[in-house]
């Protein structure tokens, strides 16, 4: 049988979705984070009807994922599957040639620094990735958390975090006034609503903006604090490596 006329074959999908330029400008601002329509639009320097655009091809290509702002519900927050683009990006290089196939690094190892998580409550979002990032480091990495208007631990978080071998009794929430002044290598949000009010930190410019939902407003709660965990763990991993290319670019 005939084979096929090398110009005949499909170029492979995350091409296609990523190779426009303001699409590879979109899908390398939300590497960083997850971002709002009107901070893309203000970022990338174009109209919104064009990102608009171009985010619908990304989400078609299901490479973002987009959910309403629980601050502003008239605007849309973005977020870059980094796995999925991942799995993508191997394909892509195989579809060349058999050798190209990339391959994830390693889990980042030796990883150092200081990280804090901000949400409203301090109850369960931020807590839970404090305690993902100490965990999945052994404390080589210093996390905090803390919160606009803390309010006690949720139990549906120590709940889960207890299936996951974390312990989280003694957990304390924190008001985000104390730790004003003080460094860290990434300050990230993780509600819509703390990030509109986050303060200024020494030495950074805008805080990383992870936009998860709170648990405790959704029906049925405890499946929401599982999605939680879910959501955060491989925003943790990803983070690790975010982490070790600083420390290389300051060694």
């Amino acid at each position: 049988m005939e084979s096929a006329k090398p110009d005949t074959i499909a170029p492979p999908g995350f091409v296609l979705a990523a190779g426009h330029p303001v699409r590879w400008r979109l899908l390398s601002e939300l590497a960083r984070g997850d971002l709002a329509v009107h901070e893309l639009t203000a970022l990338l320097g174009q109209p919104q009807n064009l990102v608009s655009y171009h985010l619908a091809k990304l989400r078609k290509a299901e490479l973002v994922a987009s959910r309403r702002s629980s601050a502003d519900g008239r605007d849309t927050y973005y977020s870059l599957d980094l796995a999925r683009c991942g799995d993508l990006l191997s394909g892509t290089g195989a579809a060349l040639h058999p050798g190209l196939r990339l391959h994830r690094p390693a889990p980042a190892a030796s990883v150092t620094g200081r990280v804090l998580f901000l949400c409203t409550g301090n109850s369960s979002r931020s807590q839970t990735a404090e305690a993902l990032l100490r965990d999945r480091t052994a404390g080589a990495v210093h996390a905090f958390s803390a919160g606009s208007h803390p309010k006690p631990i949720h139990p549906h978080a120590v709940s889960v975090m207890a299936a996951r071998g974390i312990d989280l009794t003694g957990a304390r929430p924190k008001h985000l006034d104390e730790f004003t002044g003080q460094r860290f290598d990434l300050v990230i949000t993780l509600c819509d609503r703390v990030k509109e009010i986050c303060p200024e930190f020494p030495g950074h410019q805008r805080p990383v903006h992870w936009s998860i939902p709170d648990p405790a407003a959704e029906p049925g709660e405890l499946p929401a604090f599982e999605r939680v965990a879910d959501d955060l763990t491989p925003r943790i991993n990803f983070l690790l490596h975010t982490l070790a290319h600083r420390l290389e670019q300051t060694s």
